[in-house]
């Protein structure tokens, strides 16, 4: 799934995000509930693990605001508030679960996994394609024009941001941060090390190249 875990406690924000990583999702991590409402605006998450106290905008509020767009993405809350007051303004807000601090990691997967199961229409992706590229979710198996290519775990998530965003320029930060998170520094050169291991992969024996450098700023994958 395409997750989006907003959460102002930046260590506990990247210890979600690398549990549901290793549980092979995509995540996004957000600090702040005005840029979190944005995201969730322009980008169509599965689920939101949604704090519910934020700078500039409380959890409370961006599940009122996207619940009155239309916006029936699956929102589980997060709290250190445990009263029966706060949990059912967190529901009645559109929340479809409710999570109090201190948590198990094991229990978020946990229900996770059943608000998953509770999802009301299939939309989950089976397939991300740009021109003669494909990128099997389910198999975690790239092909282009037929012919399988073998990609490393790292090598398949890198792969999968640059075609969810196909068509758009992403930065080095905002690749390093998506797919490795807080694991290396901003002067890291681990982005153009597997970009190129990529273009090894995917554009070499092929006549037209997918992968296109922005100098300055950063890649973009053709739409």
């Amino acid at each position: 799934m395409h997750i989006l875990v907003v959460e102002d406690e930046r260590r506990l924000a990247n210890l979600i995000r690398r549990a549901l990583e290793e549980e092979n999702h995509v995540v996004d991590v957000s600090h702040d509930g005005a840029e979190a409402l944005d995201m969730a605006q322009s980008t169509d998450y599965d689920l939101l693990v949604l704090d519910l106290m934020l700078p500039h905008l409380d959890g409370i509020d961006v599940a009122r605001r996207l619940r009155s767009e239309g916006n029936d993405t699956r929102i589980l809350m997060l709290t250190a508030r445990d009263a029966v007051d706060d949990r059912v303004l967190g529901l009645e807000a559109g929340a479809d679960d409710y999570l109090v601090k201190p948590f198990s990691f094991s229990e978020l997967l946990a229900r996770i996994k059943a608000l998953s199961r509770r999802q009301v229409q299939p939309q989950v992706e089976q397939e991300l394609q740009a021109g003669d590229l494909v990128l099997d979710l389910a198999k975690r198996e790239a092909r282009r024009n037929g012919t399988v290519i073998e990609l490393t775990a790292k090598e398949f998530q890198l792969l999968e941001f640059l075609m969810r965003n196909a068509g758009h320029v992403l930065t080095r930060t905002q690749i390093l941060d998506h797919v490795w998170g807080y694991n290396f520094d901003s002067f890291s050169n681990v982005v153009d090390i597997y970009v190129h291991y990529l273009r090894n992969k995917i554009d070499r024996d092929f006549d037209e190249p997918l992968i296109k450098t922005v100098r300055g700023v950063g890649y973009s994958l053709k739409a």
